[in-house]
C-alpha cells in the first residue's frame, strides 16, 4: 500500500507541475486563449527595424495591444504592421502611429497618438499617418563622421 501512496503523490506532483508550466507559458508568452476582446488595425511604415510580432502597442505609455503580424506590402513598398487592439480603446481616423524604443537600446514598440477627429477607425482600419523607427546607430555614425550639421557659430566663422 505504501508503494501506491508514493506513486499517487508523485503523480499529483507531476500534474501540478505541468499545470503550472502551462499557466506560465500562457502568461509569459502573452498568448490569449480566447481573444475575442480585441480588434485589428493596420499601419504601413517605411522602417520597422527591430519591431517583432508580439511587441507591445501603447497609448500614453499604457499597453493597449500587441503586434500580430509584420510583412511587406508589395503595392505600397512599405512594411505592413497588423496590430490587435483591446476593445473599448478609441482610435480616431487622424491617429499617428510611431515606432519607438524602450530606453536607449531597448526593444521596439508601436506608440499611437489616438487623434481627436470625430470619426473612429473601424476594425480592420488603417492608420495612415506613421513615423518609422529611428536607427540610433545611423545617427551616431553620422555624428561621429561629421554628416550631422550643427548650428555652431564657430563652424560658420571658420568657413
Amino acid at each position: 500500500m505504501n508503494k501506491y501512496a508514493m506513486e499517487t503523490a508523485v503523480g499529483i506532483f507531476v500534474a501540478i507541475g505541468l499545470i503550472m508550466i502551462g499557466y506560465m507559458t500562457v502568461k509569459l508568452g502573452n498568448v490569449g486563449l480566447l481573444e475575442s476582446d480585441s480588434y485589428k488595425l493596420e499601419a504601413r511604415f517605411t522602417n520597422i527595424s527591430g519591431l517583432r510580432v508580439g511587441s507591445p502597442v501603447d497609448i500614453f505609455g499604457i499597453e493597449i495591444g500587441r503586434v500580430d503580424q509584420v510583412k511587406i506590402d508589395q503595392e505600397s513598398g512599405k512594411a505592413l504592421v497588423i496590430m490587435s487592439i483591446k476593445k473599448g480603446v478609441n482610435i480616431y481616423r487622424d491617429a499617428i502611429a510611431s515606432i519607438k524604443t524602450e530606453g536607449l537600446i531597448g526593444d521596439k514598440y508601436v506608440s499611437i497618438d489616438p487623434g481627436g477627429a470625430e470619426e473612429l477607425l473601424a476594425a480592420g482600419g488603417t492608420i495612415t499617418e506613421t513615423q518609422g523607427a529611428i536607427d540610433v546607430g545611423d545617427l551616431i555614425g553620422k555624428y561621429a563622421f561629421g554628416d550631422v550639421k550643427g548650428d555652431n557659430k564657430q563652424d560658420q566663422k571658420g568657413k
